[in-house]
C-alpha cells in the first residue's frame, strides 16, 4: 500500500500580534500560517522546522493560544480568526506533537482579534472586531458543554484588540478573575468577577489612563520582587511606551501631605500623582496604582510576554521599530531598564522594505525555560536568539521562514539539487537539504529574487539560472552568485559547474526593482573613487555571512543571497500567466492574461541571445494557463480559459521554428488549468494529460495522423488545478499527480500500454494543502533510478501560502 510522509513544510507567519504561542510543556511552537495552524518545535535537535499544519478555520488565524483544561487535564490550543470563529484542538494523549480539532465555538460576528486564557480556570475571553469580549467556560471532557457564559459591549464603543485574565490570588483555587481589556482607544479597562459562582459575570471596575495611542497588547505577572502576591500588568502601546500597572490587595496608600512650610512646595499642587484605583472582589479591597514607564522604542510596540522562568522578573517586547527588547528591573534601584535589544538597531544605508529591513516585529516569544526568543518579522519569517550564559550575551540563531501569500508556482532544478517557489508575496525562494552527520532537514538556503510585483510562475534554465513571471508583464532571467553556489556545495552535497565564472551576489538598489550584481554601479570620476569602495565592501560582508556551517539567518537570506539579473524579455501586454523552457534550455515560452486573440499568444524567446522568436504563436482567445514541453522539446502544448489545448510542433531543421500541429476546442467542458507531457517511451507514441475545471483529467495519445485522440478520463471530485507526470517510466506505468482546487493530491498510476487509469493514493486531508493546489513538481529522476527507487519526492505549491516536499512510498506495491 503507498504511503504518504510530509517531509518539508515551508509556511510563513501572519502578521496579527497575538497569532503564535509557545507551550510550556511540550515545547511545541503554534503559528497561524494563513488560514491553517502550524506547529514547530524550536529546540528540537533535528531542527526539521514546521512539522504539521492543523486545517479548519476558513479565514486567517489572527490569534492561537495553550491551554489546560483544569477538570480533564487535556492540552488545548484555542485559535481565533477572521472566519469569526474560535477553535479548540485537543492533544492526542499518544503523541503529544500532534493536534485533532475537538470543538468550534461560534457566536463572534466579526474578526477574532484576541484570547485570554488564566491558568487553573475553565473560564476563557475573548474579544472580535464587533466590538464585544465573550468569555466562555471550555469543558474538554464534553466538548458539547462548552458554554458562552456571557457577551460584554465594550463602553464606550471600541474594538479590543488585547486581553489578558488572571485568578486575582494564587494561592485561592476558584478565587476571583481578573480581565485587562484594550484596543482602539488609549484605556485599558479592568474587569473583575466572581468565579465561584455556576456563572461569573465581569464587571467593570476600573479605567487605567496614561496611554496616548492605541493599547497593542497587555499581559499579566506575579511580581517576583516581593512576597506580597501582587501582579504586575504590562500594557504597550502605539506611543511607543509601554506601561506596569501593580494590582495589590489591600487599600491605596496615603499620599503624605504637603508641606505648606516648604518654601518649594507651598501653596502648590503636585503636578504628578498616582491616582489609585480601588475595587472590591471576593470580600477583599484590592488596589491598581502605576507602577512604571518604559521608553526607548523608536516605534508601535505589538507585543509584550513576561519570562515563564519563576526566578527573573523580565519582560520580552517586540516593536515595529525592528528591535526585541528585553526589560529588566535593577534590584538596587527599583528601576526598570533595557537590558538587552535584539535584531536590526539601525536600518541600513540602501535598504529597502522588500528586503525586509522595515515593517518591524510583530510577535516576540519566550522558550518554556526563558533561555531563548523567538520573532515573527513582517517577511513571515521567525528569527531565534539564544542566551550564551557563559558570555552573558545573546547569540542569533537560523529560524524558520515561508511565504506569506499564495505560492504560485514550484520547480526543481534538472537534477534535483534545490527547490525553486515562487509566490504572490513578491519572493522567489531557493530550497535545499542539509545534509551534516545522520541528520537532513530542508530549509530556505537563498532568496533569489525580492521583487516589487506578485509573482506567477517559475521555471529552471538549468543549475546557475532561473526564469520568473509577474504581474509587470515581463520576465527576468537570473544568475546563481558564487556565494550561494558555495554555501549549497558546502551544507547539501549539491557541486556545480566552476564557480570561477560566476558572478558576485547582488543588492536591490534604492527606488529599483532589478537585483543589480554588485559593483555593477555607473562609472564615476576619478576624483570621485577615494573612499568609494562601499560596494566592494559589501560585497566582501555579503561573501562572509554566507560562510557559515548552518542555513543562512532571515538577516542573511533578505541581503545577501539575492541573484543578479541576466535579462529582461519583453512583449507581452498584460500579467504573465505561464512559462516552460525547453528541456535544451534553447527555447523559453511564455503567456499573459489575455481577453482577446492578440494577446492570447505564446511568445518565444531564443536563450542564446535572449530576442523573441517572431511571429508568436497563435491557437487561444483567451488566457493561456498553462505550457509543458515533451520530453525530446519536439511538441510544445498549451491549455486555456477557451477550453481547448493546442499541441505545437517543432521543426526538425529550424529549433526555433513552431507550427501548430493539432487543436481541440472543446478539450474540456470548462477552462483547462494544467497540461503535462508524459515520459516518452520506445514503445508508445506521444501522450499528454490535461486537467480542468470540469472535475476531470484526461490522457491523449497521439494516433498515425497527427491527431490526438483522449483515451482515458479520471474523474475527480473537485475543479483539477495542477497535474505532473514523475519524469520517468516507472514498472510500465506512467504515475501522475493531481491537485484540485479543494487542495486534495492524489497519485494514479496509468499503464503504458493500454492507458487504464488506476488511483494509487489520495493524500490524506489532515496533510494535504487547505486551498488550491497551482503547481505540482515531482523531483527528477531517470528511469533507470526510478526503477531501483522504493519512494519519490513530490513538490506542492498552494494558495494557502505553503510550500511542501512529500516523500510517496511503495508507490506500486
Amino acid at each position: 500500500m503507498a504511503s504518504v510522509a510530509t517531509d518539508y513544510i515551508s509556511v510563513g507567519g501572519n502578521r496579527h500580534s497575538g497569532a503564535a504561542d509557545w507551550d510550556v510543556q511540550s515545547g511545541v511552537l503554534a503559528y497561524g500560517a494563513d488560514n491553517n495552524v502550524a506547529l514547530w518545535e524550536p529546540l528540537e535537535s533535528s531542527q526539521r522546522g514546521v512539522y504539521a499544519l492543523l486545517v479548519g478555520h476558513t479565514d486567517k488565524v489572527s490569534v492561537v493560544k495553550f491551554y489546560t483544561c483544569p477538570s480533564s487535564g487535556a492540552r488545548l490550543i484555542i485559535t481565533g480568526s477572521v472566519d469569526h470563529t474560535i477553535r479548540l484542538w485537543r492533544q492526542d494523549p499518544t503523541n503529544s506533537r500532534n493536534y485533532t480539532q475537538l470543538s468550534t465555538l461560534a457566536g463572534h460576528t466579526s474578526s477574532v482579534n484576541a484570547i485570554a486564557i488564566a491558568e487553573g480556570s475553565d473560564i476563557i475571553a475573548s474579544g472580535a472586531a464587533d466590538g464585544t469580549v465573550r468569555t466562555w467556560r471550555i469543558n474538554a471532557q464534553d466538548e458539547s458543554k462548552s458554554e458562552l457564559l456571557d457577551t460584554i459591549t465594550m463602553t464606550p464603543r471600541f474594538f479590543p484588540l488585547t486581553l489578558a485574565l488572571r485568578t486575582l490570588e494564587n494561592d485561592v483555587k476558584g478565587g476571583p478573575l481578573v480581565l485587562a481589556v484594550a484596543g482602539t482607544t488609549t484605556k485599558v479597562q479592568i474587569y473583575v468577577a466572581e468565579a465561584s459562582v455556576d456563572k461569573p459575570i465581569f464587571q467593570r471596575r476600573a479605567i487605567l489612563s496614561g496611554h496616548e495611542a492605541w493599547v497593542r497588547s497587555l499581559s499579566f505577572t506575579q511580581d517576583k520582587q516581593n512576597d506580597n502576591n501582587d501582579l504586575l500588568l504590562a500594557s504597550a502601546s502605539q506611543d511607543k511606551y509601554i506601561r506596569l500597572w501593580r494590582l495589590r490587595r489591600g487599600e491605596a496608600d496615603v499620599a503624605a501631605p504637603i508641606d505648606d512650610a516648604d518654601p518649594l512646595l507651598g501653596g502648590m499642587e503636585p503636578t504628578l500623582s498616582n491616582k489609585a484605583h480601588e475595587f472590591e472582589a471576593n470580600g477583599s479591597k484590592y488596589t491598581v496604582t502605576f507602577e512604571a514607564l518604559l521608553f526607548g522604542n523608536e516605534d508601535w510596540i505589538y507585543t509584550t510576554a513576561w519570562n515563564p522562568d519563576p526566578t527573573r522578573s523580565q519582560l520580552l517586547t517586540a516593536s515595529a521599530d525592528n528591535t526585541v527588547t528585553i526589560w529588566e528591573q535593577d534590584t538596587a534601584s527599583g528601576v526598570w531598564m533595557s537590558v538587552e535589544r535584539m535584531g536590526e538597531i539601525s536600518v541600513q544605508k540602501g535598504a529597502t522594505t522588500a528586503t525586509g529591513s522595515a515593517g518591524g516585529f510583530w510577535i516576540g516569544l519566550w522558550s518554556p525555560d526563558g533561555k531563548q526568543v523567538v520573532s515573527l518579522g513582517r517577511t513571515g519569517s521567525w528569527r531565534a536568539w539564544r542566551h550564551d550564559a557563559e558570555a552573558d550575551i545573546w547569540v542569533q540563531h537560523f529560524g524558520i521562514s515561508g511565504h506569506v501569500r499564495s505560492v504560485n508556482g514550484v520547480k526543481w532544478e534538472p537534477s534535483g539539487g534545490y527547490l525553486l517557489s515562487t509566490s504572490a508575496d513578491q519572493t522567489t525562494r531557493l530550497h535545499a537539504q542539509w545534509l551534516r552527520d545522520e541528520k537532513r532537514s530542508w530549509h530556505e538556503f537563498a532568496r533569489p529574487q525580492i521583487h516589487g510585483y506578485d509573482l506567477n510562475c517559475v521555471d529552471t534554465l538549468g543549475p546557475l539560472q532561473f526564469v520568473s513571471g509577474a504581474d509587470e508583464k515581463l520576465l527576468r532571467v537570473f544568475n546563481e552568485p558564487k556565494q550561494t553556489a558555495e554555501l549549497l556545495e558546502r551544507l547539501t552535497g549539491f557541486k556545480q559547474t566552476s564557480k570561477e565564472e560566476l558572478p558576485d551576489t547582488a543588492e536591490i538598489p534604492v527606488l529599483g526593482l532589478s537585483n543589480k550584481a554588485q559593483g555593477d554601479e555607473a562609472p564615476v570620476e576619478e576624483d570621485e573613487e577615494e573612499g568609494g569602495g562601499g560596494s566592494a565592501a559589501a560585497a566582501a560582508a555579503a561573501a562572509a555571512s554566507l560562510v557559515t556551517d548552518t542555513p543562512p539567518l532571515e538577516d542573511h537570506l533578505s541581503r545577501h543571497t539575492l541573484w543578479p539579473e541576466h535579462e529582461k524579455l519583453y512583449g507581452h501586454g498584460y500579467e504573465i500567466s505561464a512559462v516552460a523552457v525547453s528541456h535544451d534550455r534553447k527555447v523559453i515560452a511564455t503567456a499573459c492574461k489575455a481577453t482577446s486573440l492578440d494577446h492570447a499568444v505564446i511568445r518565444l524567446y531564443d536563450t542564446s541571445d535572449w530576442h523573441e522568436i517572431k511571429p508568436s504563436l497563435t491557437a487561444h482567445s483567451l488566457t493561456i494557463y498553462d505550457l509543458s514541453f515533451s520530453d525530446d522539446d519536439k511538441y510544445l502544448l498549451s491549455v486555456g480559459r477557451d477550453r481547448q489545448w493546442a499541441v505545437f510542433e517543432r521543426s526538425e531543421h529550424d529549433a526555433t521554428l513552431f507550427t501548430n500541429l493539432a487543436s481541440n476546442p472543446k478539450g474540456h467542458s470548462r477552462m483547462i488549468l494544467g497540461a503535462a507531457w508524459a515520459p516518452k517511451t520506445s514503445t508508445s507514441d506521444y501522450i499528454f494529460a490535461t486537467a480542468g475545471r470540469d472535475k476531470s483529467v484526461k490522457i491523449w495519445q497521439k494516433s498515425e495522423d497527427g491527431t490526438f485522440i483522449c483515451k482515458t478520463t479520471i474523474a475527480l471530485t473537485s475543479p483539477v488545478s495542477a497535474i505532473e507526470f514523475l519524469p520517468a517510466v516507472y514498472q510500465d506505468s506512467f504515475i501522475l499527480a493531481a491537485g484540485e482546487d479543494t487542495g486534495a493530491v492524489s497519485i494514479h498510476r496509468i499503464a503504458v500500454d493500454s492507458l487504464e487509469a488506476q488511483l494509487v493514493v489520495n493524500i490524506d486531508s489532515t496533510i494535504a494543502p487547505s486551498r488550491a493546489i497551482t503547481q505540482l513538481a515531482w523531483r527528477p529522476v531517470t528511469t533507470e533510478e526510478a526503477n531501483s527507487k522504493t519512494q519519490f519526492e513530490l513538490a506542492v505549491a498552494s494558495e494557502d501560502t505553503s510550500a511542501r516536499i512529500y516523500t510517496i512510498s511503495n508507490i506500486l506495491s
